[in-house]
């Protein structure tokens, strides 16, 4: 194999893994699809959205996306203070991502309902 075929099948590998690391985790998905289809969220509400997240892992999955700009974090001038998130341009290259695991495990949830 040549060099340059090595070099695109390494480069092709780093970035799919880079991919999966940025994705990882069960709350990232479920964070990244509430903020595309209701835009802007706060902290509680997209607690209550992701069924049986605690806060201090929501908030450490929160920080993480923040860190990689897929979100972006507001800190409103409100009292009490409140804390809002968005997703960015970045995050919209997610969306297909996304929405084909939607589709796939709803697939999947109806295949095995079904046995």
């Amino acid at each position: 194999m040549s060099n340059k075929k090595r070099n695109i099948d390494k480069e092709t590998i780093l970035a799919l893994r880079d991919g999966i690391e940025l994705l990882s985790g069960k709350w990232k998905f479920c964070i990244l699809h509430n903020l595309q289809n209701h835009g802007t969220m706060r902290f509680k509400d997209l607690q209550e959205m992701a069924l049986g997240i605690s806060p201090k892992v929501l908030s450490k999955e929160l920080q993480e996306l923040e860190e990689n700009l897929l979100i972006t974090r507001t800190v409103n001038s409100t009292k009490p203070v409140t804390v809002s998130y968005t997703h960015t341009a970045h995050a919209k290259e997610t969306e297909e991502v996304v929405n084909a695991l939607l589709k796939f495990g709803l697939k999947h949830r109806d295949k095995i309902k079904a046995k």
